[in-house]
């Protein structure tokens, strides 16, 4: 007869784990600081590289370029981009940009806090919310950020429009803006966009395209300047006549 294997019952004693000493504890410890450190200098070296681009993009000779225009470059795709200096652009295309996409621009510091308040409060009370970039955010998200929305990008944007507003001057900044601002898959500057969609340089642009290509800027792969829809010629003739009365709004520009 075979005889099967009487199996332990429930209260056989178990084998406890052996507890962790002192000395293992410390060395988690010592592992875990390691670890803080590390993601630490990480976060700090990350954070030195735009506050050092900034400095760096001080010096007029130095032509920006965007993250997104460099992920193009590595990717194989087509960049149309022809810098141009803020003197050789229509000066109606830059006060048509300021009364746009940043009314305040001449007077805060980076970020329209006023604006941007308000934006919160209508996303806490549930009410659809408006974009409340001002053009150092958006110069900031162009040179060191990536596309999309998210509260984490909007978060860093914030300290590093302030650093730009600080580090260089108003009229640098719409500079770089104008020069690195996507005007179609591909095109970016005011530049480009001008030869694209007019045939002409920045500097010979009428009010009227002045004001086309810079209502195309917030969605620049949907909306065509020099074949306006209905709705982009009746936004086009607001800006146009707000540019035309920009007064001391542009004067940091002049």
């Amino acid at each position: 007869m075979i005889k099967l294997p009487v199996s332990k019952g429930s209260d056989a004693p178990v084998a406890e784990p052996a507890k962790e000493g002192v000395a293992g504890r410390r060395r988690r410890r010592r592992f875990l600081w390691k670890v803080a450190y590390r993601i630490c200098g990480v976060l700090i070296l990350l954070a030195m590289i735009p506050a050092a681009l900034g400095l760096f993009y001080r010096v007029a000779a130095v032509h920006p370029v965007s993250t997104l225009m460099m992920a193009r470059w590595v990717s194989g795709q087509k960049v149309d981009r022809r810098w141009v200096d803020i003197e050789d652009v229509a000066p109606i295309m830059v006060y048509s940009v300021i009364m746009s996409e940043d009314g305040q621009f001449c007077s805060h510091h980076g970020v329209d806090w006023n604006e941007l308040n308000a934006v919160i409060d209508d996303a806490l009370d549930g009410e659809a919310t408006r974009g409340a970039s001002t053009i150092p955010m958006q110069t900031a998200k162009n040179l060191f950020l990536w596309n999309g929305r998210s509260f984490v990008r909007k978060a860093m944007e914030i300290p590093l429009a302030v650093y730009l507003d600080g580090v260089l001057s108003k009229r640098r900044i719409m500079e770089i803006y104008l020069n690195i601002a996507e005007w179609d898959d591909g095109v970016f500057g005011v530049e480009a966009a001008a030869q694209t969609y007019f045939g002409k340089s920045a500097s010979q642009l009428t009010r009227r395209q002045a004001a086309l290509l810079t209502v195309t800027l917030p969605a620049p792969k949907v909306r065509n300047p020099g074949r306006p829809a209905r709705g982009l010629q009746r936004l086009a003739g607001l800006i146009e006549k707000r540019a035309a009365k920009s007064g001391g709004y542009v004067g940091c520009v002049k």
